[in-house]
């Protein structure tokens, strides 16, 4: 009997190539989010600290001037901005996670699919082979019987 060969191995390494190309895909897209997140920290650590020196400003007892107070006005509407535009962009990357995510999910599942036929088809050819074999099992079970009665015959 000839070596068993699945038609769809050429889909199928394809399909794995796709599904590498897809998890790698999906981990820049999380890399890229936390990238974004750890930002959006680092700006919330930076409006803390602005606030914080306004408050010991302001403690102290010592008059603030004016251009004092706008400078610390511009400082937090500033942060206030970079902060909000770091919210739009941690969503679109949240976003961006979940497509590379389903992306992902959907070739792992069609993979599997391709994985699981390979395995039928695989199963079968076995089931085939052992039938053939014992079919020529069979046929020399059923030659050494013909010969062992003509020897008995001839006896």
């Amino acid at each position: 009997m000839k070596k068993f060969k699945f038609q769809l191995e050429t889909l199928l390494r394809v399909t794995r190539s796709k599904k590498e190309d897809a998890e790698v895909a999906f981990a820049n897209a999380s890399r890229e989010l936390e990238d974004k997140r750890a930002h959006m920290q680092m700006l919330l650590t930076e409006m803390q600290q602005g606030q914080r020196e306004f408050e010991a400003i302001t403690q102290e007892g010592k008059r603030v001037t004016v251009g004092r107070l706008m400078d610390f006005n511009s400082f937090f509407q500033w942060k206030r901005e970079q902060i909000e535009m770091q919210q739009q962009l941690i969503l679109q990357a949240k976003a961006e996670r979940q497509k590379r995510l389903k992306e992902l999910m959907e070739v792992m599942s069609y993979l599997k699919s391709i994985e699981q036929l390979k395995e039928k088809r695989l199963q079968e050819y076995k089931d085939a082979a052992l039938h053939e074999e014992q079919k020529m099992l069979d046929e020399i079970g059923l030659q050494l019987y013909m010969r062992n009665g003509k020897v008995r015959d001839a006896v």
